[in-house]
This record gives structure tokens, sequence and C-alpha cells, in this order.
């Protein structure tokens, strides 16, 4: 029941080229640094990501962007990486870019067991192309497909050892909806503490979905765009 790992380096054991990762986080709230750097750092290629943006041009996902370690971004938002927007218009990474809700759903659905859900979100757009169609209640749908990963990496607040873990605030955006999806699930948390710590009612990734876990270090946490006022 221990899933304790000693770092990053060992988290990542058994990530190779061509695999499909899913990354929590949002812009650049929940990301789990430490992993990232592990992973440019072993030089990984070939990767499909699937994450709610790429970071930005020198942070999170952005730094495997710039050492062309991803060949496909499956997400719903290029925002301020302009490396990620660049390689997207050039044809040189392959992108999927979905609607935020249904990306949400769709690594929910993984986790769940259900292979694909109707949704009215996309008809009648580029999103739409290719899908079977239904109408229910007078309203058209198109058919998405659960999204699944062969390793999971998020970020949590607080965790144990058995790989229970509590997110913090907005961090936990998609971190407990990837935690259940992936066939392997590492965690990287702020504060690891001992089993019994964690308040039962509070837990919001429970540990039989999570395989490897590890104290994280150095945590930047940056802020995607700061805007303070001028002073007189």
């Amino acid at each position: 029941m221990n899933k304790i790992v000693a770092n990053a380096q060992a988290a990542i054991e058994g990530i190779e080229d061509e695999m499909t990762l899913m990354l929590g986080g949002f812009g650049l709230c929940g990301i789990p640094e430490n992993c990232i750097a592990a992973l440019v750092e072993k030089n990984i290629t070939g990767l499909t990501c699937i994450s709610n943006n790429a970071g930005v041009d020198d942070f999170g996902l952005g730094l495997l962007l710039q050492k062309r370690q991803i060949k496909k971004m499956i997400s719903s938002y290029v925002g301020e990486n302009d490396e990620f927007e660049r390689q997207m218009l050039s044809g040189e990474l392959d992108v999927d870019l979905i609607p935020q809700g249904s990306l949400a759903a769709r690594c929910q659905a993984g986790g769940s067991g259900i292979p694909a859900f109707f949704t009215p979100a996309g008809y009648g757009t580029e999103v739409a192309h290719g899908k079977e169609v239904r109408w229910f209640n007078g309203k058209p749908h198109i058919l998405e497909m659960a999204l699944t990963a062969d390793f999971a990496i998020v970020k949590a607040w607080k965790g144990d050892r058995f790989g229970n873990l509590m997110y913090k605030g907005t961090a936990r955006n998609f971190n407990p909806l990837m935690a259940m999806a992936g066939k392997i699930t590492i965690a990287e948390v702020e504060e690891l503490v001992e089993p019994g710590e964690l308040d039962p009612n509070h837990i919001h990734t429970p540990g039989i979905f999570v395989q490897r876990i590890f104290q994280g270090v150095d945590y930047e946490k940056r802020i995607e765009q700061r805007t303070v006022r001028t002073r007189s």
C-alpha cells in the first residue's frame, strides 16, 4: 500500500516515446511542475499530451514544446503560449482543440468506464466534423469519445502514502478527472502526510486511483498574467 517514490525522476519511470499523457492544471495553476521538468530532462519524444492548455513559452508544457517533445496536443486553449500557436499554425504540431467542458467530460468518462457520450457542445462547428449526430429533445448532439492515457500526472496540495489526495482551491481544476483516467497515475504533492491525517470527508481523489506519489520541491507557482495598479 505504500506508493511513495523518491522523486519526480523515479515517478516518471516507464514513460517512453510515443506515449499518451494526461497532465492536470489550468493555465499554470495546479500543474505538475516537478514531473514536467523531469520529462524535459529525460528527453522523451513523440508524446501526445492531454491538457487544458500548454502552459506558457518558458514554463509548464511550454518547455516540452520548445524541445519538440510533443507531437500532438489534445486541449481546449492555445492561450498565452506563442510557440504552441506557431507550431499549430505551421503544421508542426497536431492539435485537437476541444470545448473545455467536453474535454473535462471526456476525461471523466474515461475514468468512469464510459466509452462515449452525446453532447450538444460543438454541433455546427469544426468540432463536429466526422462525428455521429443524434437528436435528443429536439436538439442535435454529437458523439464524443472518452479519453484515457498511459500515464496521468497530477499535482495535489496534500497526499498520504496510500495515494489519497486533497487539492487546494482552483488548483483542483482538471486534476481529479485526469487522476481517474490514467492507466498509471502519478501524483506530486506539496505536503506528504501520514495516513489518517487527511479528513476522509475532504479527500478529492481516493488512493485507489493513484499508483505513485512523491513530495515535490521548489514550486514556483507562476501566475500566467499579472496586472498591477499604477501607483500615483
